[in-house]
This record gives C-alpha cells, structure tokens and sequence, in this order.
C-alpha cells in the first residue's frame, strides 16, 4: 500500500458520467443489461445494508505489492482525501442511522479500514464509531453497533489498543502467515519489510483476546500451506481466514491452468491438518462456511453461498462505493456515482451493481445456476466472475478449485456422520458471529 509523494499524479474523482462509461464499456452485465426498476415491478425487493466500511484513511504505511487497492486496476485512491473529516463521519453516522431506522435493523456492522486505519492518532480512532452510536441513539435507539478495524498490525501500540477496547472496536490483522519469509511482499516504501513490526503488534494484540477479531491470509502457492496455518497459530487467533488472491478471467491468478487445481490443493493440506487435529486450536472461516452451507445453515461471507450482497464502503470524501474486492477488476469497478451528500443508501440499493449482487441464482452463469454445488458455492465471490468487456456474469476463475474444495469437505462431513466426529473446536466467543469481512 502506498502514500502519495509530491511526485504521484493525482487524478480527478471519477464524475458520475464517467462512471457510467467505464461500466458500460467493462462491465455490460449488470450495468447495461439489468432493468432494476423491471426487477422491482416483478416483485424483487431491496435487502437492507447491514455493513458499512469506513475508509477512514486513504493511505497505508506499507506498500504490498499485491494489494488489491494499490497495486491493481483501480488507481482511485490517488483523488481521495489522506484522511476522512469529523464533519464527513458526522455524514456518514446521519446516513447509517437513517438507514437503520428505515429498515427497523436491529444491528449494523461497522468496519474502520483504509489504507492503514491506525494511522490516526489514538484519540481520534474510535471517532467515527461514537458518532455512528450517537446518531442510532436518536434516530433508531433499538440497533446496536458491532465494530472492527482491519490493520496491517505494525502500528498496534498499547494506547491504541486501549482507545479500541474502550470503545468496543476489535481488532482484525491482515499477515500471510507466521514466518518473515511468508511476508516477504509486506514491505514499506523503501522496501524494508514489515513483519517485525506486525508480529509485535500482533502478540499485544494477543493478550488482549476481547478485542481480538483474528487474521486474514492471502493463499500464496509458493508457500506451504501447513507451515502457513501452523505458523499462524503462534499469534493464537480466534478466527482465522484464507482469501484467495484477488484475479478474475482477463487477469487469471498465479497458478492458473485448465486440469488444474493448485488453490484447492493447498486449501485442503490445511483443512485435513486442521479437521484431524486432536485440539482445534482456531477457527477458519472458509471451511466453517462450506461446512455452514453443506449443512443448509447461514454463513456470514460474500465469498461463498447465494446470500444477498449487504455491504456499502464510504470513501474518505464521502462518496459511496461498493466493496473493495471490485477495484480488482477495472478502473472505478467499485464507484456508483454516489456520496453522502445527495445519496441515502437506499438510494444505493437501487444501483445495478448492487442490485446484481443481491440477486443469488439469478445472477449467475447458466451452467452455475445448475450446478449441484450451486447452494455452497453460489457462483464464487462476485470479483472472481470478471471477463473484460462482459462483466460478472462467468463462472469464478477458481471454479474448479472451489469444486474440488467442496466436494472434498462434504466428504469429511459424510465420514463423521458415520464414524463421529473429530475431536471438537474450542468455544468460540459469544459475538464470532461478527467476523471481519474485508482485508487492508
């Protein structure tokens, strides 16, 4: 993730009508080819925004050289504020709240991410989050606030650690496993790398269990999978989970090649360590969804399942977006034209984009909506369908991956219905429902 020097070009934000193009031209499907206000009138109604991503700062401290905001398609960030004002988080608790009380909503998710959110001074961390509760309490008293900050972990002090717990904030940190040698794409801007600094702020972190959400890990084939997982456990996380790598059809992942399954491979080296193990030392979100779905229950992700997309991003000039995974794809992938000051998020809800992706089946490839696996799967996270110039309605480009994966653990599931299961996970905390959803 990168600062702006005085040298960096800084680009206009994108106008709405140039929004409308680069959809039209990138994405046909859904922004051209979905009639919302049709889906309306045949009965296809809106589901709430449930989570809402505050990008409280638009610049990171580190410099990955795989990060999705950064590094790849969407260069947009170079417009944004450094910083997201009092008065614009003043805006956005306004908006949260109205939201809310449209919608009778007895809980809002808010995540603090950036770029790199502990870059603000401890005192002003749990800023937006007050104002967020304040605004509830007048507007929809009966919501109640659960909030995360996501974290490159190297900036995690004591202080800043206090301002969170105070404030009921946990904390989620994005690492690619235990070892320097899985970090070595975590550098800063002069390229010295940042592990020693993330692993420090990572063991504070870890005698404070309350506060901690887990760790995000970013499936690298060139490591192994069960030194990856292993290695982690040193920092005791809750929860841990395993993102594949942001890539889509135009811009296949590392790795890719038909016949082949390398991501399934490496994902179920870790799984079989983690289902067989004697003691469950963590959970893992993406398996404990497959499991979640295969057993027809629930499950909190955007990556897996046919659950309708709820979650909105305010950048830190107040406009709105769509998650950031979409940056992945194409240059304003995630824009919709709208801000805070002439946008509610209803309004939002109505966004072919957004609407899409709320869609479940009928949104999916023909041969998805078929398939067997479609109820787990649900076509695979949504930036994962991407083929320039058509859009997002393709199978993922990990399809086969995610095949072999499912398959592979409903076997396990079938095993121990007919022998018992393995040895139990330990208790998980009250509110694990509530998992960080997005990585820095």
């Amino acid at each position: 993730m990168r600062h702006t020097h005085t040298s960096d070009p800084v680009l206009p934000a994108h106008p709405e009508q140039s929004v409308h193009a680069a959809h039209a031209r990138h994405a046909p499907w859904p922004h051209t080819r979905l009639d919302v206000p049709a889906l309306r009138a045949a009965g296809h109604r809106p589901h709430p925004i449930r989570q809402f991503v505050l990008k409280t700062r638009s610049r990171c401290n580190l410099a990955c050289t795989y990060c999705y905001v950064y590094e790849m398609a969407d260069q947009g960030w170079r417009g944004q504020p450094a910083a997201m004002t009092a008065a614009t988080a003043a805006l956005a608790a306004e908006r949260i709240a109205e939201h809310a009380a449209a919608h009778g909503l007895s809980r809002v998710d808010l995540v603090l991410h950036g770029g790199e959110p502990l870059l603000t001074a401890p005192a002003r961390l749990a800023a937006p989050v007050d104002a967020v509760r304040a605004a509830l309490a007048r507007t929809a008293p009966r919501t109640r606030v659960t909030a995360t900050v996501q974290t490159n972990g190297t900036l995690l002090t004591r202080g800043r650690l206090a301002a969170l717990a105070a404030a009921q904030i946990r904390v989620g940190v994005s690492l690619d496993g235990g070892l320097p040698a899985h970090n070595a794409r975590r550098v800063d801007h002069a390229g010295r790398p940042g592990f020693g600094a993330a692993t420090r702020g990572l063991r504070l972190l870890a005698r404070h269990p309350d506060s901690y959400a887990g760790v995000l890990c970013v499936v690298d084939l060139a490591q192994d999978p069960v030194e990856t997982y292993e290695s982690l456990l040193a920092f005791g996380p809750p929860s841990v989970a395993l993102l594949l790598p942001l890539a889509n059809w135009s811009s296949p992942p590392p790795g890719h090649h038909p016949g082949r399954t390398p991501y399934a491979d490496w994902l179920l080296a870790v799984f079989d360590r983690w289902w067989h193990a004697g003691e469950r030392r963590t959970r893992i979100r993406t398996f404990e969804e497959v499991i979640a779905l295969l057993l027809g229950l629930p499950a909190a992700t955007e990556t897996l399942g046919l659950a309708p997309a709820a979650t909105a991003v305010i950048e830190t000039d107040g406009t709105i977006e769509q998650a950031d995974s979409l940056k992945s794809a194409y240059e304003g992938a995630a824009a919709t034209g709208m801000a805070l000051a002439t946008h509610s998020f209803d309004e939002l809800l109505d966004h072919p984009g957004l609407a899409a992706r709320q869609l479940g089946r009928d949104a999916l490839a023909a041969g998805c909506r078929t398939c067997e696996l479609v109820e787990v799967c649900g076509g695979g996270h949504y930036p994962h369908r991407y083929r320039d110039g058509a859009g997002f309605r393709h199978p993922s480009v990990y399809c086969a991956d995610i095949q072999v994966l499912i398959r592979h653990i409903a076997a396990a599931l079938q095993r121990a219905a007919a022998t018992g299961p393995p040895a139990p996970a330990r208790a998980a905390p009250a509110d694990a429902a509530h998992r960080p959803a997005v990585a820095s």
